[in-house]
């Protein structure tokens, strides 16, 4: 007969097969080449969707700076859960924040998730997606390629007003950035490398009217911008009268490539967002905006924090779904 302790130890390998079952049907941990079985030509499928556009028309890697944004603009509210593309009333799409979310970067998504629902129904999420997408526009823009770990669920939730609470602004300062960063778990450093991303970005006249014209509610110009660098911009954003249709590139060095040239921008104290500027001006991230100026170590760096940022907050097992339209929730079964 066996001894309590043996059947303490049996009772414990029954219990780790069972969580071995369930961790099977739903994965706990990221992992890279995560379709490798379940749907091999998932990346593939995600590359050839945002290729044939990039090619195919005039300016199409306008929408590569987007999906960037949508990835960021994803995970930083709630987690990577794709709750960024839920249509509604009250969703995240709705927030002022997201008010310049690409239409033609929305719907790329969409076009990839429908191409594999075709080839793998029901396997690859909607979070993912984005992720890969990510990375493909990054390389596509001439950056650097890095691995993107699958196995995200999507999320069943969007609130408008989480967007706005939790995204950052471009009128903040090292210190509210580093906090707003580390309640997503990520370090100043990632925050300072993950901003590079505005090496291929644009920016609009509504996030910027306040530094040109009512700094810190001073009702002025915002002092450290240099003379000639203003006036650019106030041609760009006349005070009442902005058009907010109009775009600018937040690199003024190299705005046409995924490079450094954000980072040598605001050492020439061109950046374009207080946010932006700030960490150059701060002495306590400028030393690491001064080495990113090297492109192999942004690449490199930006890769990592990459990855980083695409285990925040990331849904697993019940807490999350395999949307089949990445614009709804999946109907619930009765």
């Amino acid at each position: 007969m066996a001894s309590d302790g043996t059947r303490t130890f049996l009772l414990f390998l029954a219990v780790l097969n069972l969580s071995n079952l369930v961790a099977g049907s739903y994965p706990t941990t990221l992992r890279d080449n995560y379709y490798q079985t379940s749907c091999p030509t998932a990346e593939a499928v995600v590359k050839k969707v945002l290729t044939d556009h990039f090619n195919g028309v005039q300016f199409g890697l306008i929408a590569a700076t987007g999906i960037i944004r949508l990835a960021f603009h994803d995970c930083h509210v709630d987690g990577c859960d794709a709750s960024v593309l839920l249509d509604g009333p009250n969703t995240e799409k709705k927030a002022e924040h997201n008010g310049f979310l690409q239409p033609t970067s929305l719907d790329l998504i969409d076009k990839a998730k429908a191409k594999l629902e075709k080839v793998c129904p029901g396997v690859v999420s909607c979070a993912d997606i984005i992720a890969y997408a990510a990375r493909d526009s990054v390389v596509a823009a001439g950056g650097g390629s890095f691995k993107v770990e699958g196995g995200r669920k999507d999320g069943r939730v969007s609130i408008a007003s989480h967007a706005q609470s939790q995204l950052p602004t471009g009128d903040m300062t090292v210190d509210a950035l580093t906090a707003n960063f580390k309640s997503k778990g990520l370090t100043r450093d990632q925050m300072v490398i993950l901003s590079g991303s505005h090496t291929f970005a644009a920016g609009h006249c509504h996030n910027l009217v306040k530094r040109l014209y009512n700094f810190r509610g001073t009702g002025k110009t915002d002092p450290s911008i240099p003379p000639a660098f203003a006036a650019q911009l106030k041609s760009f954003c006349p005070k009442k009268t902005f058009n907010d249709t109009i775009i600018f590139s937040l690199d003024q060095v190299d705005p046409l490539s995924f490079e450094s040239g954000y980072y040598k921008a605001l050492q020439q104290h061109l950046g374009v967002f207080t946010s932006d500027q700030s960490l150059y001006d701060d002495t306590r991230t400028r030393p690491l905006v001064n080495q990113l100026t090297s492109n192999p170590l942004f690449q490199k760096k930006f890769g990592d924090a990459m990855r980083a940022m695409g285990r925040v907050g990331v849904k697993t097992g019940s807490n999350g779904e395999i949307r089949k339209n990445c614009r709804h929730v999946n109907p619930k079964a009765y």
